[in-house]
C-alpha cells in the first residue's frame, strides 16, 4: 500500500516538472510577444470596426412598430396554471404591445 502512495507521488512530481519545463520553454521563445502584437492589431483593425458596423446597422435599420396580427392558435399561450404575480394571466416580462394574452391583445379588448 505504501508503495502505491510513493509511486503516485513520483508520477505527480514527474508530471509537474514536465509541465514547468514546457511553460518556461514557451516563455523563453519570444513567440508570445509576436502573438500579443498580432492580437492587438486584429482587435483594432477587425473587431472594433466590426462592432461599430453592427451598431450602425442596428440604429439605422427601420423598425416596424406595428402590432402583429393576433391569430388564436390553440397550441399557443396555454395557461394550465396561473402565474404567481399580478392577475396571473401575464408573464413576468409582459409587454402589452407585443405579447398577446390567450384571448387577444389588451388594447383590442
Amino acid at each position: 500500500m505504501a508503495a502505491l502512495g510513493r509511486y503516485s507521488q513520483m508520477l505527480l512530481r514527474s508530471c509537474l516538472t514536465q509541465t514547468r519545463r514546457q511553460l518556461s520553454a514557451a516563455a523563453a521563445g519570444g513567440h508570445g510577444e509576436q502573438a500579443v502584437k498580432t492580437w492587438k492589431i486584429l482587435t483594432f483593425l477587425v473587431a472594433l470596426p466590426g462592432v461599430g458596423v453592427c451598431m450602425l446597422n442596428t440604429f439605422l435599420k427601420e423598425h416596424s412598430h406595428e402590432q402583429p396580427e393576433f391569430v388564436p392558435y390553440s397550441h399557443l399561450r396555454i395557461r394550465s396554471k396561473r402565474f404567481p404575480w399580478g392577475d396571473g394571466n401575464k408573464s413576468l416580462f409582459h409587454n402589452a404591445h407585443v405579447n398577446a394574452l390567450p384571448d387577444g391583445y389588451e388594447s383590442h379588448k
